[in-house]
């Protein structure tokens, strides 16, 4: 019954994520051969594409960094569905120029505005997402439904990857670009909007709540150049964000889960997330699902490093999926500590700290990698970066085992300088 009324809750949601996460998994078979052919046409190897495609990633991350606690703040003073909406149109554009044509001078357009759309919306769709689910499930549920939106962006994963085998590649552009639209159209008229609303004495937030004073006074402004200053005070700052990890040791250990697990392993998604969630939220709790989740995890990646045979990968594999519980506990985990006006700030600090994790993990694996792989590796062990992945999720076990979930972390008074 539990998992129906979040169903029911957030079909509207469930929809949205699933056709947005189709239209963008459905191009994703197709896109190595479209670069390949705009770039190095008849050339069996393509450093250009590979330059580019790194840079892209860099740029993807950096701007996930900057813009998901942004956008997630802003949420939280406009709405997520208003917020939600930027996003998913932006997304439309890249897949609307490649459905157009593939040739070089279209490509180079699509890149650019890929890379400027992934920038703002990368984390900013997951992030926003999870503040809906925040704002509108109960905080003992909120868990199942955070694996609820896993499943269904694994399960979209899947569909779009069996859709592309049947679809020519100009057709692949033409129905991811249709299925973007339809996404977003269906958002603005079923998706019910979110304005996140007072505590009621179940949490306190961790920032001062003075901004009923601010708004009047902008309000009271009639020069322009005064209005735009006004706005620019709302958004967030680094001051803020420290103020959000210190004023609750649960959220920031929760943080440093997040950035531990990003860094060693950047979230498997899997549908098993649909059946495994809902069962073993209410056995478990959040603590010791992510605490599980995180044993099971640092177990596999060592096995990993010191694979003796080529039987062991395939025999451990079950032990992978069983990592999934751990993003939708932390979030949940950080949800519970702050009032209803901070859940987008808060989903926002995790998602820019993943995205922070999944910048550096590359330049500090793929090197190492590398020269273990190589003739000057100071010692024979192929597997070493893989043992110091595993290292980074023990330190994040080792974190999630001092989570104590204390509603007393987020009261008193709040930051020096308030989020207004």
């Amino acid at each position: 019954m539990a998992m129906e009324s979040i169903i029911k809750e957030l079909r509207h949601l469930l929809v949205t994520v699933f056709l947005t996460g189709l239209a963008s998994f459905i191009v994703v078979p197709a896109i190595t051969d479209v670069t390949i052919a705009a770039l190095c046409p008849s050339q069996p190897q393509c450093s250009l594409a590979i330059f580019l495609s790194g840079f892209q990633q860099a740029a993807t991350g950096v701007g996930a960094v900057v813009m998901t606690p942004l956008v997630g703040n802003l949420s939280d003073q406009y709405g997520r569905k208003a917020l939600l909406t930027l996003p998913l149109t932006v997304s439309i554009i890249p897949l609307v120029i490649l459905a157009c044509s593939r040739a070089t001078s279209y490509f180079y357009a699509y890149y650019a505005v890929k890379t400027v759309a992934a920038m703002v919306g990368e984390g900013s769709v997951n992030c926003l997402t999870l503040a809906y689910v925040a704002d509108k499930i109960e905080e003992h549920k909120r868990t199942s439904a955070f694996g609820i939106i896993g499943g269904v962006a694994s399960a979209a994963f899947v569909c779009g990857t069996l859709a592309a085998r049947f679809l020519s590649t100009a057709l692949t552009f033409q129905v991811s670009a249709v299925l973007s639209m339809i996404a977003v159209v269906y958002m603005r008229i079923f998706l019910p909007e979110s304005v996140p609303v007072r505590a009621s004495g179940l949490r306190q937030p961790m920032l001062d709540e003075s901004e009923e004073a601010h708004v009047k006074e902008e309000r009271e402004i009639t020069d322009s150049a005064q209005r735009t200053s006004g706005i620019f005070k709302r958004l967030p700052s680094v001051r803020n964000a420290i103020c959000l990890l210190k004023r609750s040791p649960t959220f920031s250990q929760a943080a440093l889960v997040m950035f531990f697990n990003s860094l060693a392993d950047g979230g498997l998604q899997t549908a098993i997330l649909l059946l495994l969630m809902p069962i073993i939220v209410p056995a478990l709790g959040e603590e010791k699902l992510l605490t599980a989740g995180l044993l099971v995890g640092c177990i596999n990646i060592l096995v990993y490093s010191v694979s003796w045979s080529p039987w062991v990968p395939y025999a451990i594999a079950m032990c992978s999926a069983f990592g999934v519980v751990v993003r939708p506990s932390i979030c949940s985990i950080a949800s519970k500590q702050v009032g209803p006006r901070e859940q987008g700030m808060v989903q926002g600090s995790l998602s820019g700290i993943s995205s922070f994790a999944n910048i550096i993990s590359p330049l500090i694996f793929s090197p190492l990698t590398a020269l273990f792989l190589s003739e000057k590796a100071p010692f024979d062990f192929p597997g070493f970066s893989i043992m110091c992945a595993a290292l980074a999720m023990i330190i994040a076990f080792i974190q999630s085992i001092m989570i104590r979930v204390d509603p007393s972390d987020v009261g008193g008074k709040g930051c020096a300088d308030p989020l207004v």
